[in-house]
């Protein structure tokens, strides 16, 4: 379990994932691959970009900025970081999904069902927001 402090000396217990929600293929591998990061890890929340796109009262912003926040984005339209910068939320990392699976030659195909190749895709982007947590948590006991 990853236990660390923050810049401002408080305790950091938690590292937030906010994961596309989009309708491609690869918005299914982020949702995945941060429901399973949440799973292997106690101190990983997810946070649902539908709710937080409709919250124009604000209601959620206080959740938005008590934990590090990494966005994880599906295409090339970023619409995770679009839609925290609208909330005035600065990400603490950023992943594309879409720029790292185009290093390897396996890809997701459908939006709605994980086959087998989908599934490896999944495993690479979870391997990466491992590495992208930690990188992040490095940076807290920094200061």
């Amino acid at each position: 379990m990853w236990l660390k402090w923050t810049k401002f000396g408080d305790f950091m217990d938690k590292v937030a994932l906010a994961p596309c929600n989009g309708m491609s293929p690869n918005g299914l591998v982020s949702r995945v691959a941060v429901g399973d990061c949440r799973e292997e890890h106690d101190n990983v929340i997810s946070i649902c970009m539908g709710s937080t796109s409709a919250d124009i009262e604000g209601k959620n912003n206080d959740m938005l900025k008590k934990y590090p926040i990494v966005a994880v984005n599906g295409c090339p339209n970023g619409c995770v970081n679009k839609i925290l910068k609208n909330k005035g939320i600065d990400v603490a990392g950023t992943i594309a999904v879409n720029e790292i699976l185009e290093g390897y030659e396996i890809s997701a195909k459908d939006p709605f069902r994980l086959d087998d190749e989908a599934e490896e895709c999944v495993k690479i982007i979870n391997e990466k927001l491992n590495k992208t947590i930690e990188k992040i948590l490095e940076k807290t006991e920094k200061f």
